[in-house]
């Protein structure tokens, strides 16, 4: 059904991470990634009056511990990335016109896995900002799906909020990790979905 004047919008958009470090050129990147940036970027722009907010996350780490290794497992540690005020820890330049209504940085001193681990300038969580905007769905969109993006996408399901991951606008480091993360999130009541059929 959709949405009519007289109904309030109740459904965010969150946009996990994209950016230069994860992509192409980045020091954690995934093939792929880029392009991810420009469709999330264009899909944002020609649909933001379907959501009440649009918020980014960004790995911005500081001093994360065991997450950061020089021989990283690449399950619990990794490579350093994400590397707090580096241009690469920034958003994709391809959001630049994006003027999210929120912006959250998270791992400054954790792995910082999920947009909820994050806060805003003022110290907000992400959870206590979606209940402050009357948020009860979440799209997620991003990089990666098979790391960020699902955890955030779980997280929304614990904190009781509908949750979609738009297929589309995100990819997974490989695609035997993204049918894991497939399985995880459709099992915790997640809802995968291509953003053309919305």
């Amino acid at each position: 059904m959709s949405l009519t004047e007289s109904e309030p919008l109740r459904r965010a958009l969150i946009v996990v991470d994209v950016q230069p470090t994860f992509c192409e050129g980045g020091e954690l990147a995934t093939e792929g990634a880029n392009e991810i940036a420009h469709r999330v970027s264009a899909y944002a722009a020609t649909h933001r009056d379907r959501y009440a907010t649009v918020l980014t996350t960004q790995d911005w780490h500081i001093d994360p511990g065991e997450h950061f290794s020089d021989n990283p497992d690449f399950v619990d540690s990794w490579p350093p990335h994400g590397i707090a005020g580096t241009p690469n820890a920034e958003l994709h330049p391809a959001l630049a016109d994006l003027d999210p209504d929120v912006r959250l940085k998270k791992g400054q001193y954790s792995h910082g896995y999920s947009g909820f681990d994050g806060a805003d300038e003022q110290g907000r969580s992400l959870a206590t900002i979606l209940a402050e905007a009357g948020v009860t769905e979440v799209d997620v969109v991003g990089l990666v799906e098979s790391h960020c993006v699902k955890h955030t996408a779980l997280d929304a399901r614990r904190a009781g909020l509908a949750a979609r991951v738009l297929t589309d606008l995100t990819i997974p480091v490989s695609p035997e990790q993204g049918e894991v993360a497939h399985k995880e999130l459709t099992a915790a009541g997640v809802e995968l979905r291509d953003s053309a059929t919305l």
